[in-house]
């Protein structure tokens, strides 16, 4: 399989392919252990069930060589996906199945992966165990070897329909055994799978280039070469595709750091800021994902709900802390801290421009008495709606310097009597569901802030 040069991960994409990265690095954990005996055995059965149906008899020398030494080549060009990598076997596998017994192939495949794996397990920079994951790879062999053996023919004397019949099998063999394995093992869903059986059509594609050299081959062994020059072409793709997927789970990291460094800096300049927006976090994720928030969006959430008072680092303590109400002078300097913060995360750059948006808004209001751009209604962005909310719920239910934290029935009728005028009703309703759950669960920090953040469980995080 070849996955194209234009992926572009999603954040959960993201989290699992430095999961994925990490695990490279070790060895077979426990559920990989489970998953990968599973498809071996069945991949024994399967191969000796078809040596008793097809046996295998003689074949040309040159042209399997040729056929062998390019899959394993083949399986070198490896591009990254967020629960492996996937190859472009197909080059080399297609004449494979024109060059020897259909019996023999499978056990072709498991070889070349085993080959291709041990120069790093010799070098010790894999683990020994990853070399049994050579079985679990190579099931896409087995969908068109059995086509082939069931109907008694030949790879180079079937018609069309047989050949086209066999890569159908090739494909829905090699899917159904990487959702089994990838279920156990990372225990990855069926839908997060099908959005990857878009390969398949490229691997149809190169299966043509595979076929062409394939029908030739007997009577000219060395067109096998054909292949090399793009394989090497592919293999150079392949390495600046995972260059630049490091470069981003690096950039990524890098963003994710430095807001977790600006949340330390929030909460040791001043210790309740900190703590406060370490409460509204949860809280915001919970309601964030009731309303179906996609990834992205809750990523931004979650950091705008950590930072939405950084810039307050940027506002005289006494201000801060006083503990009585604020004059009209101080409270125009406190209103400039969405501001502050604003511009402090623009400048970190990257998707922290966006949280910054958030930061700027969440004390704008649904009826446009807020500020600073006296935004109305669905003007304002909706992770902001959701931080105000929850930041105005977390500021009730805490003890201020200037007031004691309210009963939640006193903060539970603040929180309605102000939905529509304050906050948006949508956020009202879903975060009023949240709190009142007979069975409420522990609101915890996504693993972007784990394991920053520890958020007090139950915790129901007037606005700050």
């Amino acid at each position: 399989m070849l996955w194209g040069m234009w992926f572009k991960p999603d954040i959960d994409e993201q989290e699992v392919l430095a999961d994925t990265y990490l695990q490279n690095d070790a060895g077979i954990a426990a559920r990989d252990w489970l998953a990968e005996a599973i498809v071996g055995v069945g991949l024994v059965a399967a191969t000796i069930g078809l040596f008793v149906l097809r046996p295998p008899g003689g074949f040309a020398v040159a042209p399997a060589v040729l056929s062998m030494v390019l899959l394993v080549l083949a399986t070198n060009v490896r591009f990254d996906t967020p629960f492996g990598f996937t190859v472009a076997t197909q080059l080399a596998f297609v004449p494979l199945l024109f060059a020897v017994p259909v019996a023999i192939v499978p056990i072709a495949v498991v070889a070349a992966f085993a080959l291709t794996s041990l120069p790093n397990v010799l070098r010790r920079k894999q683990h020994p165990s990853r070399l049994l994951l050579a079985g679990g790879n190579s099931w896409f062999a087995i969908g068109p070897v059995a086509v082939f053996a069931v109907a008694g023919v030949a790879p180079s004397s079937a018609s069309l329909m047989l050949l086209l019949g066999a890569l159908g099998a090739q494909f829905l063999v090699d899917f159904a055994i990487s959702t089994l394995r990838l279920g156990i093992a990372r225990e990855a869903d069926l839908a997060t799978q099908l959005r990857d059986t878009w390969v398949y059509a490229v691997d149809a594609a190169l299966s043509g280039v595979g076929l062409a050299v394939a029908q030739d081959m007997h009577a000219r062994p060395a067109i096998e070469l054909v292949v090399a020059p793009l394989l090497a072409l592919l293999a150079m793709f392949a390495r600046e595709r995972h260059d630049r997927l490091q470069q981003l789970l690096e950039l990524s990291n890098a963003y994710r750091g430095t807001a977790l460094v600006l949340g330390d800096v929030v909460e040791a300049d001043d210790a309740y800021t900190g703590e406060h927006s370490k409460g509204v976090v949860g809280l915001a994720l919970a309601v964030g994902e009731r309303l179906g928030l996609s990834a992205e969006r809750r990523r931004n959430l979650e950091f705008g709900a950590l930072l939405h008072d950084v810039g307050k680092i940027a506002i005289p303590k006494e201000i801060i802390n006083k503990p009585g109400k604020l004059n009209p002078e101080e409270w125009t300097i406190i209103k400039t801290h969405t501001v502050e913060g604003q511009k402090l995360l623009d400048r970190v750059g990257g998707f922290m421009r966006d949280v910054g948006l958030i930061v700027r808004s969440h004390h704008e209001r649904w009826d446009g008495a807020g500020y600073p751009d006296g935004l109305v209604g669905e003007a304002i962005p909706l992770e902001a709606r959701i931080v105000t909310c929850c930041d105005s719920w977390n500021a009730m239910r805490t003890d201020r310097t200037y007031r004691k934290a309210l009963p939640i029935d006193v903060a539970l009728a603040e929180l309605k009597e102000n939905s529509g005028l304050q906050f948006d009703p949508q956020i009202v309703d879903a975060l009023v569901e949240i709190i009142e759950a007979p069975a409420e669960r522990p609101l915890e920090a996504s693993p972007a802030l784990r394991p920053n953040l520890a958020l007090a469980p139950g915790t129901a995080p007037m606005t700050s």
